[in-house]
Parts: C-alpha cells; structure tokens; sequence
C-alpha cells in the first residue's frame, strides 16, 4: 500500500540547496516533505567541500612544520600516518553531521523520505511507500563526476573526488587528471602530504581563473613538489605492472606518465535519471540540463530546481541563494530572480586564488572602458610578518571608480573577496572602499590600499603641490 501525503512543499535531494529549502520552508510554516536516496548533506559534507578542506588543512599542518626555519624554529615531522589523517577527515564530516542529520530536519518539522524519488505527474513525487502531491516541487539533487570518454579509462580502477577520501594507504604516486579547483586542490595537498603527484591539463591551469592568478597558484604546485603538464591531452589510459599510464600529446608534452593511482577531476555534470522528468512535463535542453527561468522555474512552473541542479556554477553558496529565491518565490508568491552577477569562487590552494564580479577577459569582450588598481601582498605587514607574501589583489573598476569585478591571490583570499563582493552588490565605488577603517596588522589592508591606489595619480601630482604650496603661504 502507498500512503498518499499532501504537502506544500517536496524537496528532491538533501545537499546544501534542498536542505536549505526544506528548513527554511518548514520554520516559515510550510509543510515540506524531502526526499534523499543517500546520504543526508549530499557532496559538500560528504565528498566535497568539508572532506577536501580537512584534507587541505591536514596538508598545510604538514607543510608549515616542514618549513618552521622560516621563522627560526626547528621542527621534526614524523613520515605521515596515512590512516590517522584520514580518521581526521572523518572526524571533521562527522561533527558536522549532526547540522543535516535526519533527526534536526524532522525537529524542524519537515518529513524525511530516505528513498529515490520519481514523477508520477505535473504535482506528484513518488517513493518508498508514499506519495506526495505538493503544491511546489524543488529538484535539489546535485550533481556527479564528470568522466571523459578516454579510451581504455574504463578499464583501470581510477579515482573521483566521491572515493579519494576513502583511501586506507597513502597513494604513491597520484596522477591527477584536470587542473582545475579540485585538481589543484587535491594535487597540492597529497604532494604535501608526502606522495608524488602528476597533474596533467589539456588547456591552462585554472582556465576560468585570471591567467597572472593562476600563474601564482602554479608556481606554488611546483614549489610544493607537483608535476604541472599543461597543454596536455590524455589520449587513452593503461594498466600495467608498474601501476596505471596516461598517455599524452601536445606540445612539449612527454608521452606518457605512470602512477599508482588515477583521480579524475575533470569537472561535473548533471543527471536526472531515473526522475521521469516527462512525466511532470519538464523540458531538459543542451547537454540534458533543465530549461529554466531567471526565477529558477522549470517549464513546469510548480517546479524548480537549486543548486548544482539548476546547471550553473557549481558552488555551495550558490545553492544558498536559490534556495532564498525559490523560498520567496513560492512562500510569499514574489517574483525574485537569479543573477550570477556576483557570485564568488575560490580555489583553497596555498596561495588561495578567489574572484567575484567581471574579469579583464569578460570586460574587453564586452568592450568596456575600465581601470585595474593593484596591490601586493609583499606591500602588507601582516603577510610579511607571517611570511606569506606571495601574492596581489587586482580591482577592476569603470572609469568612475565604481567596482566592476576583483581577484585575490594570496593567504586567505577567500575570506577578503567578500569585502569586493559586498562592494558589487551595493554598486561602490573606490570612495567606499578606501573610507573604511581597516584594523592594522591585517591582510584586509590590501583591498583598501587597491582601491586608494585610484587617487594616487591626482593626490600627488604636480597640480596638488601647486595648491598645497599655496595655501602653505597663507598658514
């Protein structure tokens, strides 16, 4: 027997997005019924986000006792116990679980369907032993790894960021296949962990990234003992006695790289399978992704989809905010409307490398007038005093000085983008900027001396020393 369940809201996926609906939904009075095949807090707990910033942080721990001379210290590092870093991810995945476990989700009052869910109409949602008419139907169910069709990779036993983490030994030789956010991530922090690591990247490293950026970032990889092969193509993989080979073409390429183990991070994509999306009347376009509307409606207009499933950049965050506009939309019946104007990215490399707003490359392909305004990180006290000098901020602004776009690469670029980030969604300008207080030692000071560097050509000018010799006459 089915029990049939009328709800106003049905959440399809318990990732960062459709948790995010569900408990906001619910608090606000709402009846919401959410459906997970897997585990509760999808890829970012799980295999994503939390496990690789463990991992990282393991890797950092490593690396600062490794070079402790910096600060005229002397320290020893025992060879890494691949087991105990591991439990160490585990153990980060495990205190915060209890944020997205079933129990606090049914404390907030929404029904928790552990099953797959599938459409059995334009309102309906199907799964387990029930059946769920809502009034709104959310598609929150994420997104896998992309695995490109190279030939013979079908045939070895490679990794993806969902098994990377389940190690027991350390790998030995880790080829990484992509050199994008979580290639460079995971390369960087094995290397520093102590194992060899390859990464191969058919285009530049972190392409959608500011290529002066980018170079930093790649540098670091080399310093830190990673093999770098750009401009390189896999043309089919092998498994042979001495572990697993990528062969290789382009220019200055070698023709092959031999490793013990294989991750694939090549990117994601996005599937519905098993969803019977036709049968709620929702239309998928180019590359199977959902056709939807600035307000995230599906061209079922009772459903909408967040996150990774929405078919944009892939990010957390991101998610956070569908699921404020999904709220609004379906709660309150207001037409608020997606933008990804603004939306931040950060790779957590060491320098990390963040962006937010427009790029050099997006505002000369739009053939817009614009300035650049830098700063580097050798100029700030707080990076010297704690020798992480490496790095700059680059601000983008028009020609009135209002904030077009920005790039941090350098210690905790992550945390000082939202200050740009900020300036782009209230539309400010350098004035903003350099009218904030800023407390001294911090990194923070490299965005505000940026945006000061605006005045510099008229504060100091022959002009300005004229007026200032001036008035001087008369004090």
């Amino acid at each position: 027997m089915i029990d049939t369940i009328d709800a106003d809201v049905c959440v399809i996926g318990a990732g960062a997005g459709g948790l995010s609906v569900a408990a906001g939904a619910s608090q606000m009075g709402a009846s919401v019924v959410l459906f997970e095949k897997g585990v509760m807090g999808g890829d970012c707990l799980n295999v994503g986000c939390v496990p690789s910033k463990a991992l990282l942080a393991a890797a950092h721990a490593a690396h600062s006792a490794k070079h402790a001379d910096r600060f005229g210290l002397s320290a020893q590092l025992d060879p890494v116990e691949w087991p105990r870093v591991r439990a160490h991810v585990k153990d980060v995945i495990a205190a915060i679980e209890p944020m997205d476990s079933v129990a606090r989700y049914e404390g907030f009052g929404v029904r928790v369907i552990q099953a797959e869910a599938r459409f059995t109409g334009p309102r309906e949602v199907t799964g387990g032993d029930v059946r769920i008419r809502a009034k709104w139907i959310v598609l929150a169910t994420g997104s896998t790894p992309a695995i490109p069709p190279i030939p013979g990779l079908n045939t070895v036993p490679y990794l993806t960021n969902e098994t990377i983490f389940d190690l027991d030994t350390r790998p030995e030789h880790l080829l990484v296949l992509g050199g994008g956010p979580i290639g460079c991530e995971l390369a960087q922090a094995h290397a520093r962990l102590g194992c060899q690591v390859t990464l191969v990247e058919a285009a530049r490293l972190l392409g959608a990234d500011d290529p002066e950026a980018a170079e930093i970032v790649r540098h670091a990889l080399e310093r830190d003992g990673v093999t770098v092969l750009t401009g390189a193509t896999a043309t089919d993989v092998v498994q042979g006695a001495n572990g697993i080979t990528l062969r290789l073409k382009g220019a200055g390429a070698p023709d092959g790289v031999t490793g013990s183990h294989l991750l694939v991070a090549v990117g994601r994509k996005v599937g519905f399978d098993g969803l019977d999306l036709d049968r709620a009347g929702i239309e998928t376009g180019e590359r199977g992704r959902l056709v939807l509307d600035a307000r995230m409606r599906t061209s079922n207009r009772r459903v909408f989809a967040v996150g990774d499933a929405a078919g944009g950049p892939q990010f957390t965050h991101l998610a956070g905010q569908h699921a404020s506009i999904v709220i609004r939309n379906t709660l309150f019946r207001l037409p608020a409307k997606a933008s990804l104007d603004q939306v931040p990215r950060v790779t957590y490399t060491a320098p990390e490398l963040a962006h937010v707003g427009e790029t050099e490359e997006s505002l000369i392909k739009a053939d817009r007038d614009f300035k650049i305004l830098r700063w580097a990180y050798a100029e700030n006290d707080r990076a010297q005093a704690e020798r992480e000098a490496e790095g700059f901020t680059k601000l983008l602004v028009d020609r009135r000085g209002k904030v077009l776009g920005a790039t941090v690469v350098g210690a905790a670029a992550g945390e000082l983008i939202g200050l740009y980030g900020l300036a782009l969604s209230k539309k400010l300008g350098v004035g903003d900027l350099t009218g904030v207080m800023i407390p001294y030692p911090t990194r923070a000071e490299v965005v505000r001396r940026a945006a000061s560097s605006w005045y510099v050509p008229k504060l100091f000018s022959e002009r300005t020393r004229k007026i200032v010799r001036f008035i001087m006459r008369f004090a």
